[in-house]
C-alpha cells in the first residue's frame, strides 16, 4: 500500500518540527544558564572587585574577584579569539548532533544545555570585556572558577556519560540481529540435518520391506503347491 505524498510530507514537517521544539528547548536553557551566569558576575565585579576575599564557608568555599584571560579555571591564558571560534564550533556541534539526532534523550539535552549555556557566559566576558570574571575559590581546589566553568564541567561529564550509554546500546541493538540470524542457521541446520537423517532410515527400511514381501511371495508359492 502506498503512502500518499501529502501523508509523507506531513509526517517529516511532523519530525523536523519536534526536532527544532527540542533544539529550541535547549537553546533556550542555554540562554537562562548563559543569564544566571552573567547576572552573578555582575554582582561580583559591582561587590568585589576593589575588596578583599569574602568567606561563605570557613575551610571550603569564598568568593575571590580573579580576572582570567584564559579559559576553564584560568588556563591558556590571553588566547581570547582563539577559543572564542572554538565555543562557536562547539556550539554548532551540539545544534548539529540535536537536529541529526545522532545523540537523544533528556541527559544529552542536559549536558547541551549546560555546555552551550556556559560556553556563551564566558564567551560574552571574552568578547565585551576581554577576560572572564572568576569568583568562586574552593579550599581544596586551587583554580579560581565561575558558575559557568563549573556549568561546562557538569556538561562534559554527562556528555562523556551519554557517550558511553548510547554506544552501548548501539552495539547491542548491532549483535542482536547478528544472534537472531545465526539461531535462524542454527535451526535450519537442525531442520536439514533431521531431514537427512529421516531419508536415510527410510532408505535402510525399503531393503528390509522388500526382503519381508519376497519372504511372503514365497509363503504363499509354497502353500499353493501343498
Amino acid at each position: 500500500m502506498k503512502v500518499p505524498p501529502e501523508e509523507t510530507s506531513r509526517v517529516k514537517l511532523i519530525f523536523v518540527g519536534e526536532k527544532l521544539m527540542v533544539l529550541t528547548i535547549v537553546l533556550t536553557a542555554a540562554a537562562v544558564i548563559a543569564a544566571l551566569d552573567q547576572l552573578i558576575k555582575y554582582f561580583i565585579v559591582e561587590n568585589l572587585a576593589h575588596s578583599g576575599a569574602v568567606t561563605v564557608i570557613d575551610n571550603l568555599l569564598s568568593l575571590v574577584y580573579v580576572e582570567n584571560r584564559g579559559v576553564a579555571f584560568g588556563m591558556f591564558q590571553n588566547h581570547i579569539w582563539i577559543f572564542a571560534v572554538i565555543t562557536f564550533l562547539l556550539i554548532g556541534v551540539f545544534i548539529w548532533l540535536i537536529l541529526s539526532e545522532k545523540l537523544t534523550g533528556k541527559l544529552f539535552f542536559v549536558s547541551a544545555a549546560l555546555m552551550i549555556g556556559g560556553g556563551i557566559g564566558n564567551l560574552i566576558d571574552r568578547l565585551f570585556r576581554g577576560f572572564v570574571v572568576d569568583y568562586l575559590s574552593l579550599s581544596f581546589f586551587p583554580p579560581v572558577c565561575n558558575f559557568a566553568d563549573y556549568c561546562i564541567t557538569i556538561g562534559a561529564v554527562l556528555f562523556v556519560a551519554v557517550l558511553l550509554i548510547q554506544g552501548g546500546d548501539k552495539e547491542k541493538k548491532q549483535k542482536a540481529p547478528a544472534e537472531g540470524s545465526t539461531a535462524e542457521k542454527t535451526s535450519e541446520q537442525t531442520e536439514e540435518s533431521a531431514e537427512e537423517n529421516e531419508s536415510k532410515s527410510e532408505q535402510e527400511e525399503k531393503p528390509f520391506a522388500g526382503k519381508e514381501e519376497e519372504m511372503q511371495d514365497k509363503a504363499e508359492v509354497d502353500s499353493n503347491g501343498d
